[in-house]
């Protein structure tokens, strides 16, 4: 186990939030109709410095007055202490602090055309631990989420089976169901990274990525009720009752592993935006083959080739060559603390934080660079460490003022360690989206300043 620094005569730095709605809407509606060419991404980046600037001047972090004088927050009563509070069940459905309302997931504009076939990224940065909260949990749609009255909704099971079965919400929440934790990622997370930096703020590098605990009833259950062919059939498909009927092949090794048919996020029902009432969950494996308002599984024999795993979901080679049913989500972190956008307000100790997963198991092991890759440290892996869920590692650190360039790399449970951008374009060339994993990198200036470049 990697121990702690003793910092104890360190003076503790401070660290500034990065801005959150940067983007002036009449940009954005601007971006999403005509595209980013040089000069709107000029004004992207000057609107987010703009926006770092004006959010730089609010002193929310400054220090209150001299310990000589004492602090008026410790000597003086403060309002909420001499009144009666709320009742009980004000909010019968428990609300953030409004305090925390820039705490959000957020669109990229200009990354799709309509708000309804879009993504609206987790806040990474705004983190603790490795379970997202339900209300921020990434989301990815074809064609716009919709609410499913629960006693409507039905799940077949059909195709190389004895018998073809039809559930309903309370036939499968009668049965047996177990609860995991899982990270779940969207094959095109870090894609607008392949070429070069591109966003400014961990929220928009890797913000679709979350990790929950689902619960459910395992694939493997229902293909065994209805008498699935389990000798002869090698993949299963995947359907879902949206405007879009995404459906996805899923290899049987898979389907007869880990997958569950999903009801629950967290304790309570999936939220409407994440499938509810019936999804699918395939750890390690990306986002979209986790199908939600599912309503179909069929059993065959080959892959059905639908319309998102021809056209769409497929890798570039560099020969030209597109590579399909390239599933699992490779090992892969990230630094959430410090990361693009905030600021670090002096010198002193700071505690650099940040997630690792991989879609092929445990993590084993992430180090930290604070010189851009030329040496390395090994941070503590805060538990629990689990098979294809996020991992939150921490790593004590003391800025001295200096220029830096912070990175981390991961290994995981089979020894694959994540590359840095010119191993993996070696291997999979430079005009990709889908399964980027390479290092990031976050240069801190002299002013504190934290950026998003990219180092090969």
């Amino acid at each position: 186990m990697t121990r702690r620094q003793d910092t104890r005569s360190v003076p503790l730095g401070r660290l500034q939030k990065a801005p959150e709605n940067f983007v002036p809407s009449d940009l954005a509606t601007e971006i999403s109709r005509k595209g980013l060419d040089d000069a709107r991404r000029g004004f992207l980046k000057r609107s987010f410095m703009a926006a770092a600037a004006g959010f730089a001047s609010v002193p929310a972090l400054a220090h209150a007055a001299s310990a000589a004088h004492g602090d008026p927050m410790i000597l003086e009563p403060r309002p909420w202490s001499t009144q009666l509070g709320n009742p009980v069940a004000y909010q019968p459905y428990g609300q953030p602090s409004p305090y925390e309302a820039n705490l959000q997931r957020r669109q990229s504009p200009g990354l799709t055309q309509t708000d309804q076939a879009s993504v609206a990224f987790a806040p990474l940065q705004g983190f603790f631990g490795i379970i997202t909260p339900s209300g921020l949990h990434f989301e990815r749609h074809h064609q716009g989420w919709v609410n499913v009255d629960p006693e409507q909704h039905r799940l077949m099971i059909n195709g190389m089976v004895k018998e073809a079965k039809v559930y309903t919400m309370d036939d499968l929440m009668r049965l047996p169901a177990v609860s995991r934790m899982h990270f779940i990622e969207c094959g095109a997370n870090t894609g607008m990274e392949w070429g070069n930096s591109a966003v400014p703020t961990v929220q928009y590098t890797h913000g679709m990525l979350s990790c929950c605990e689902f619960t459910g009833v395992p694939l493997k259950v229902l293909l065994d009720d209805c008498g699935a062919d389990i000798k002869n059939a090698r993949y299963v498909l995947a359907e879902g009752n949206d405007g879009s009927s995404m459906t996805r092949t899923i290899n049987m090794d898979n389907a007869l592993d880990d997958v569950l048919v999903a009801w629950g996020m967290n304790g309570e029902m999936l939220r409407p935006e994440n499938g509810y009432p019936l999804r699918l969950v395939v750890p390690g494996v990306q986002g979209v083959s986790w199908v939600k308002w599912l309503r179909r599984i069929e059993v065959g024999d080959k892959p059905w080739a639908t319309k998102d795993e021809a056209v769409h979901y497929v890798d570039m080679m560099p020969d030209g060559i597109h590579r399909q049913y390239t599933s699992i989500q490779e090992c892969k972190s990230v630094i959430t603390s410090p990361s693009g956008g905030q600021v670090m307000m002096g010198k002193g100790f700071y505690n650099v934080s940040g997630l690792a997963w991989s879609g092929r198991g445990k993590i084993k092991q992430v180090d930290v660079s604070f010189d851009g890759g030329r040496n390395w440290k090994p941070a503590r892996l805060e538990t629990p460490v689990l098979d294809k869920c996020l991992t939150r590692f921490n790593i004590d650190w003391v800025w001295d003022g200096s220029p830096v360039i912070l990175q981390s790399r991961a290994t995981d449970s089979t020894g694959f360690v994540q590359p840095r951008y010119h191993q993996l374009r070696e291997v999979r060339g430079s005009r990709s989206i889908y399964h980027n994993n390479a290092i990031q990198s976050w240069k801190v200036a002299e002013t504190g300043e934290v950026f998003n470049v990219q180092m090969d």
